[in-house]
């Protein structure tokens, strides 16, 4: 039997994910986040980025080998085809990167791995979690944290928001549900619950 649980922490986004997973950080577990890993991903002259270039054109690359995040964003997200063909590209890197970053926390006898994924399921990176954690919230709260977050329109929040798997998806999907309708100390309180639980398990 192995000695370490690999979690995966996903959601809605606007849901309080971010806010789990600090919890988890904080009380010791290994966070190993996807947004983190994407952006080691897209350094200078690697092999991610080459293959991005063929598919979306050279000049999303910058004269100083950088990506231009903005320029690969509008031709990625133009429409659901080349939404799901950015994710085909950029997921067996992500997932790849993960397990490497997996095998350094197993080897630190770390006994909780969390990979905090907000798309986990596209990324098939489900089938390697021992548990999966997916938070909720209403629709129209998420609506209001994403535009106060990211100060974009309601238009733009809604077009993210309908871009990402149903909620019912997440529940039938998931072990563990944390529904983020409350305060934040009210999402702390169960997410420090549910790590309470899950080391009792493990």
């Amino acid at each position: 039997m192995k000695k370490y649980k690999i979690l995966g922490l996903t959601g809605q986004t606007g849901a309080g994910k971010s806010t789990v997973s600090e919890v988890f950080a904080k009380n010791g577990a290994a966070v190993i986040n996807a947004d983190r890993l994407v952006a080691e991903l897209y350094e200078p002259n690697s092999v991610c980025l080459k293959i991005l270039s063929a598919e979306f054109g050279s000049d999303i690359i910058l004269p100083n080998k950088t990506l231009d995040r903005k320029k690969l964003a509008q031709r990625a997200f133009a429409t659901k085809e080349k939404t799901e063909i950015l994710g085909e590209l950029i997921h067996p890197f992500v997932l790849s990167l993960f397990l490497k970053k997996a095998e350094e926390c197993i080897s630190a006898d770390k006994k909780l791995i969390v990979f905090d994924a907000p798309q986990l399921f596209e990324s098939r990176a489900n089938v390697i979690c021992d548990f999966i954690i997916s938070i909720t919230a209403n629709e129209n709260i998420r609506k209001q944290r994403i535009m106060q977050r990211d100060n974009i329109s309601e238009e733009m929040a809604d077009s993210r928001i309908n871009a990402q798997l149903t909620e019912s998806y997440f529940k039938e999907n998931s072990d563990f549900i944390l529904e983020n309708n409350g305060s934040r100390q009210e999402l702390i309180s169960k997410a420090e619950g549910l790590l309470g639980y899950l080391r009792q398990v493990i």
